[in-house]
């Protein structure tokens, strides 16, 4: 069997897994969101953090909530890091820089996982489990809620009134992600991830059965729970270096095509609750349908560039070869990019910046969409709702009539805020790439120069706001200019567009609903499927176009 037709048929099986997860998930998960009933754990908990889930939140309230949770969040983890030379299970290691730890505790709660540390060289058991884990699990529990809140936002009228984010969080977490990541876990290891707390080894190294005289150390760690939670709460954090191009973490092609799955099916089957609980299921698979044809058509561009035989020596490979684990190949290690960075993980299976370079720019480009194909858990359903808005304002300017979305109109204020929510992200990563460009210390963190070096740091702000947190390896990010303004890149981009959301949701609760006419734009049709994809990618290619003009393209167009 070919490599290609080999990659082929990964993505068709992935597809089908994914079919058939997408109604149950998706059913589930809008029963856990539209339920008055609290499970007896559940209550215990609100006890303890005195909270009271039966309250209904306005926007304001439901923002605070989200804030001081994370606030929280990020300060108990700065601690755990700082002091974790005093811990027990901390295999020796020393206590975390206040600016890498800073780094560390904003990337971790608000869902993007960039490392700019070696994992296995620098956290003990502690950090990792007490710390990072239970990070992955409330952080995407906290995007879910927020996209949960948005589709309340749709679904009601006459009140400004969107849940109780303290049941929201805590049901993403009890209900959904814990169980998902249990099932997940033993999977992976069944199929040989490690799943352990045992201390530091030196082990020889070997090639063909003969030592080669020197040795490594390795720690052992609970790898595949936190892999579990890594791909399913598209976190992206891995517990070695490598991430999940190391054999503890993903040990074969299946447990490789696994965890892709396992990034993706939260995501997609989200658009299936937001049809039910906006009470048309059809809307769903029109969100659905904008997702999986910007999916499958960042693939087959990925899989183009990396299969294109440029001389005897990719020939040879079947492919560029370059910084992919032979295990994987080069279909799966494209299926596995395309879907890292267009949701919200940033884990690997190999490296993106020995791509070639049409193809790191295609990763590049899946950031910079916004991660809404499908997006990060929560994220990628509210950051499709939110150009589904822009979508529907762009109709509305072309036949002049006043907009409307699910029986919402969108007036003056939702443009405003929506606008405001695709303008952040984007100011973010030019900002602070200019800056970075411009000043003489960050440039010496690039190990390449030219086109190259650009796409380095380009990579790492549009990563950073845009919480993916996968790198272009070259980049030494391990620096106070990089630790500190990454770290202000990640908050900001997390939850500067978590304010624009909520308070949109607000705005459509308070709405009476507008009754469907004759000239009503039909949001459920194919039609509106193609003017959504093509919004998405204009307004995108329009923003970013001139920065990667100087980075990927002209290394892909030299090459």
């Amino acid at each position: 069997m070919g490599p290609v037709l080999a990659g082929v048929l990964q993505l068709l099986a992935l597809i089908a897994a994914l079919g058939l997860a997408y109604v149950p998930l998706g059913n589930y998960m809008a029963r856990v969101y539209s339920s008055d009933k609290h499970w007896r754990v559940e209550k215990w908990i609100y006890k303890g953090i005195g909270a009271n889930p039966d309250t209904e939140m306005r926007w304001p309230a439901y923002l605070r909530g989200v804030l001081a949770f994370s606030a929280v969040g990020v300060l108990f983890l700065y601690l755990l890091q700082r002091l974790q030379g005093v811990l027990p299970g901390s295999l020796g290691f020393k206590a975390i820089d206040p600016d890498q730890a800073f780094n560390t505790a904003a990337s971790f709660v608000t869902n993007t996982n960039w490392q700019s540390y070696y994992g296995e060289q620098a956290m003990g058991h502690v950090v990792q489990t007490a710390g990072l884990a239970v990070q992955n699990f409330v952080s995407a529990a906290v995007g879910i809620a927020v996209a949960v809140a948005l589709v309340r936002g749709f679904a009601r009228s006459r009140t400004g009134e969107l849940g109780n984010f303290w049941s929201d969080m805590l049901r993403g977490v009890t209900r959904i992600l814990l169980p998902l990541s249990v099932v997940a876990a033993i999977v992976l290891v069944a199929c040989g991830a490690i799943q352990n707390f045992s201390g530091i080894h030196e082990v020889g190294q070997f090639f063909n059965g003969h030592s080669m005289g020197g040795s490594q150390q390795w720690n052992g760690g609970a790898v595949a729970s936190q892999e579990a939670i890594k791909e399913i709460g598209t976190n992206g954090g891995g517990y070695f270096n490598a991430n999940s191009a190391h054999p503890f973490e993903n040990p074969t092609p299946f447990t490789n095509l696994f965890e892709i799955f396992l990034l993706l099916v939260i995501p997609f089957a989200l658009t299936r609750t937001f049809g039910i609980m906006v009470g048309s299921i059809k809307q769903g698979y029109a969100i659905l349908a904008t997702m999986g044809t910007i999916w499958v058509g960042f693939i087959a561009l990925m899989m183009w560039t990396e299969f294109a035989h440029h001389g005897p020596a990719l020939q040879i490979a079947g492919g560029a070869m370059e910084g992919k684990e032979t295990r994987i190949g080069v279909g799966a290690s494209s299926i596995f990019a395309v879907s890292t960075t267009l949701t919200s993980t940033g884990a690997v299976d190999s490296f993106h910046s020995s791509f070639t370079g049409l193809g790191g720019g295609i990763t590049m480009l899946g950031m910079q969409l916004g991660e809404i194909a499908p997006g990060g858990t929560g994220s990628g359903l509210y950051g499709m709702l939110i150009m589904a808005i822009i979508a529907v304002f762009i109709a509305g300017l072309m036949v002049g009539r006043t907009p409307e979305y699910l029986g919402k109109k969108i007036g003056t204020r939702e443009i405003k805020l929506a606008a405001c929510y695709i303008l952040i992200t984007p100011a973010l990563v030019l900002i602070f790439t200019a800056a970075a460009m411009a000043l003489p210390t960050p440039g010496n963190s690039m190990t390449n120069s030219g086109a190259h070096g650009f796409s380095e740091i380009l990579y790492a702000y549009s990563s950073a706001a845009n919480n993916n947190g996968s790198a272009f390896a070259g980049l030494n990010a391990d620096t106070q200019w990089f630790n500190t303004t990454l770290g202000l890149a990640m908050v900001l981009g997390r939850f500067l567009p978590m304010v624009f959301v909520l308070a949109l949701a607000g705005s459509l609760a308070e709405q009476k609903p507008v009754p469907a006419t004759a000239g009503t734009l039909r949001t459920e049709k194919p039609l509106f499927t193609g003017l959504l994809v093509g919004a998405i990618l204009i307004i995108t290619g329009l923003t970013y176009f001139p920065a990667l003009a100087l980075g990927p393209l002209a290394e892909g167009l030299a090459s």
